[in-house]
């Protein structure tokens, strides 16, 4: 029992933002399971082999994911005291993991080196105090959209990742990209453990019951693990055959004690793809990983401190600094160790939902992801299936605060629009945050109200055009 005027309580300032360590723990608990995929999806992305045909391997991979998912977490729970966790970011290790593949020459050294620089311009950025400068430029109705995209983000995510959604493949000249289930149909167990799981959570929810989220995660995961171990239902892809009525990813199953292989830490190359590539080809690559890693954190601090009420009257988030130099760390150590670049997840949100308010929930998920090092019933036990409903129902949460937007001024309302639509759409938050401050720019000089604009908006808006135009570009060069 936590003791009001204690050290601990002080120190994350738990009673201030009206919690408690049970809520805190709950929420650790929650953010972990909902984010724990990353240790089994991560070394899948980067399974691929370089230009030597070396493989960073899976078990290493996993390892490391989870360590440095770990430390870095914790970090964040106890110098920036937010409920916020890390780990390696999707959107970075598949752009990682394509240009391994594609670009002759191009070693997983080099192309993690490019990670590590990217990490280091990007804690000079925040320790100038630029990053927080950019953060405080973006105006009121846009931040409201980001939490409002990453709520449509967070729900699309649950909703594929339990196969409930998927994506229609192009043979047959479709114009559309997803559709409900298999060819139309809900098929399997594994989405009726969906199913059961979303209305149950709900009712937990509406019923104002503690720890609904956390009991629908867990409730779920039992009835996956009997459902598994009586029909033998299997993943939907094993390596080799596809089972459209098989689990998202992982099959709920037992896991044996492993000694952690942490071997691909410290084997980054900064300055290798540089001479592979050449100078401007590498720095367009790096421009690319900075740009999404640098609007990808701010944007996600952004919606889940927004629904963690830890944003002050004036729009700002406390410690915002520190968060931000653990988030520049997360790119500096996850290329350093091979992982990629490890960012704050949209997954917290879970915890958050389920009553998450301080660091000390953070601490609790990145004790979960070492122990997950050694010992990985956890990470093998829990389906895709049996956290998704939790991530649909905070989805809403974050969405519910679109009413906040001022839909009657059209330069923050489009703007805002496509914030919010493109971050689903796209499968990024990066591009959805590029087009709504281009637009907003825009916009706000076709009105005659250029004077609104904050300078640095006209740095961002001019850095994301660029962005968008990296494939021209690379075209244009030859690359």
């Amino acid at each position: 029992m936590l003791k009001q005027g204690s050290a601990l309580d002080r120190y994350f300032k738990i009673t201030e933002r009206g919690s408690n360590l049970s809520r805190e723990i709950r929420g650790g608990f929650a953010t972990f399971f909902a984010m724990s995929y990353i240790v089994v999806l991560n070394p899948l992305i980067l399974s691929g082999a370089d230009s030597n045909g070396t493989t960073l391997g899976f078990t290493a991979v996993a390892a490391v994911t989870a360590f440095v998912a770990g430390i870095l977490t914790i970090l964040m729970g106890a110098w920036a005291k937010h409920p916020f966790a890390l780990a390696t970011g999707l959107g970075v290790n598949a752009f990682v993991a394509v240009t391994v593949s594609t670009n002759p020459g191009l070693t997983w050294p080099d192309m993690m080196g490019l990670v590590v620089l990217s990490g280091v311009t990007m804690l000079i950025l925040v320790l100038t105090g630029f990053r927080t400068a950019v953060f405080k430029a973006v105006p009121d109705g846009l931040k409201t959209a980001i939490v409002v995209g990453i709520g449509l983000f967070i729900a699309l995510i649950g909703l594929v990742n339990a196969g409930f959604v998927r994506r229609i493949p192009d043979v047959a000249g479709t114009t559309v990209p997803v559709g409900l289930g298999f060819d139309g149909k809900l098929l399997g167990w594994p989405t009726a453990v969906f199913v059961f799981g979303l209305i149950l959570t709900i009712g937990l929810v509406v019923r104002k019951v503690k720890g609904a989220i956390l009991i629908g995660i867990i409730t779920s995961t039992v009835i996956s693990v009997i459902l598994e171990m009586t029909l033998h239902i299997g993943p939907s892809f094993d390596g080799k055959t596809a089972n459209p009525q098989g689990w998202s990813l992982v099959a709920p199953t037992f896991s044996g004690w492993a000694a952690p292989d942490l071997s691909l830490i410290g084997k980054a190359n900064p300055f290798g793809a540089f001479e592979h590539l050449g100078f401007v080809a590498a720095t367009l690559l790096a421009f690319v990983i900075l740009l999404s890693i640098f609007f990808d954190a701010m944007g996600t601090m952004v919606g889940l401190a927004n629904e963690a009420g830890t944003v002050d009257e004036n729009g700002n988030i406390p410690d915002v600094d520190r968060v931000l130099q653990v988030d520049a760390l997360g790119a500096i150590v996850g290329g350093g160790a091979s992982v990629s670049s490890n960012q704050i997840f949209v997954e917290a949100g879970a915890g958050i939902g389920e009553g998450a308010r301080t660091g000390f929930a953070s601490i609790i998920t990145g004790l979960l992801f070492l122990v997950a090092m050694f010992f990985t019933p956890l990470i093998n036990l829990v389906p895709f299936e049996a956290v998704a409903p939790a991530l649909v129902v905070v989805g809403f949460m974050m969405v519910s605060q679109v009413g906040k937007i001022d839909w009657q001024d059209w330069g923050i309302a489009i703007p805002a629009f496509l914030t919010f639509t493109l971050m689903p759409f796209t499968y990024s938050i990066a591009n959805g945050l590029g087009a709504g401050f281009i637009a907003f720019v825009l916009i706000r000089t076709f009105q005659g109200r250029i004077k609104e604009i904050h300078p640095l908006m006209w740095a961002v808006a001019a850095a994301f055009l660029l962005f968008f135009a990296v494939g021209p570009i690379e075209a244009a060069l030859g690359m």
